[in-house]
């Protein structure tokens, strides 16, 4: 009975560590931030605004809402998406410090409201207003001028929305919405895309000094270059990366990283390709780990009976 009661001391502080100290100690290292499920309707955004911009915010996303009560008509949107097909043509051009991301799957993976505040304004869609004191030098901000009216607006989202949609793999949402800032070395992926395999060394090492001039212009817009994601998904919470992703000011405030607008289940593409290829033994662990628990369940039991046995009469 000693030896249980040992036992039981060793497993209520261990539970004691792990369910009040630890979380304690995270509280106060990391505040905790309430997400907002991927809604983007501006209230995160006038929340954590100064009071000289909070009445610009409240009327940007008002507007929002108006424009996406708006019935779209999708073929006078393909009309207005031409235009875009200017940048966002995958030809891996960069564009004012990034390359504009591929929409192939636009309507599949981003949020309709979002969409219309990226239109209407970049930078104030993107929460990175901040960044700049007139919002038309952001990268994409001439998009103001080529789509002037609401009606417009609502045209091309309701186009991305109904043709622009579709299945998208893990890869495919990760490539679209992450890869032209983040690189991920696991999957031999960089901002330009899967490396490919050359025959000849020159030709690898003249790749890789693209990679390293197209990083070079990150890392010059954003002011450092954006982190390799490779192991991302292991070395934060979950409820961190969520929050983070839905509105990286949360975590990170002055941040110049963009809201990158995901729906939920575009954010659950994007997690699934992190945990494919950052932590790829998931799914075998947790198949593993039930028959692991009853081993160790069983194994005690047979322990406590065989020490019985062998110190029956010992005294």
């Amino acid at each position: 009975m000693k030896e249980l009661k040992i036992l039981a001391v060793v497993v209520f502080f261990s539970l004691l560590t792990y369910w009040l100290v630890e979380p304690y100690a995270h509280s106060q290292m990391h505040k905790h931030v309430e997400g907002h499920n991927f809604i983007y309707d501006g209230t995160a955004d006038i929340e954590e605004a100064s009071k000289e911009h909070k009445e610009a915010k409240k009327a940007f996303w008002a507007e929002v809402k108006t424009i996406s009560a708006l019935k779209g008509n999708v073929a006078a949107g393909e009309t207005g998406y031409a235009m875009c097909m200017g940048c966002h043509n995958g030809s891996g051009t960069n564009m004012g410090g990034v390359v504009p991301p591929n929409l192939d799957h636009a309507g599949a993976l981003y949020d309709k409201n979002y969409l219309i505040a990226l239109i209407k304004d970049p930078a104030m869609a993107s929460n990175v207003d901040h960044k700049y004191a007139d919002t038309m030098t952001h990268p994409m901000g001439s998009i103001k001028t080529m789509f002037a009216d609401n009606q417009s607006i609502a045209d091309v989202v309701a186009y991305v929305m109904q043709k622009k949609a579709g299945e998208v793999t893990p890869k495919e949402a990760f490539s679209e919405a992450c890869m032209r800032c983040h690189a991920m070395r696991y999957s031999n992926m960089t901002q330009l895309g899967v490396t490919p395999k050359f025959k000849y060394e020159k030709d690898a090492l003249a790749h890789k000094i693209k990679v390293l001039d197209e990083q070079d212009l990150i890392k010059k817009y954003m002011g450092k270059t954006p982190p390799d994601l490779s192991m991302m998904i292991r070395a934060r919470s979950e409820h961190f990366m969520e929050t983070f992703v839905e509105n990286p000011q949360s975590q990170l405030p002055g941040t110049s990283m963009p809201r990158v607008g995901l729906t939920p289940e575009g954010y659950e593409k994007v997690k699934l390709y992190l945990e494919e290829v950052g932590d790829p033994s998931k799914p075998a662990r947790a198949a593993l780990g039930p028959w692991v628990i009853l081993f160790f369940i069983i194994f005690t039991i047979l322990a406590y009976f065989w020490k019985k046995e062998q110190w029956d009469g010992l005294h």
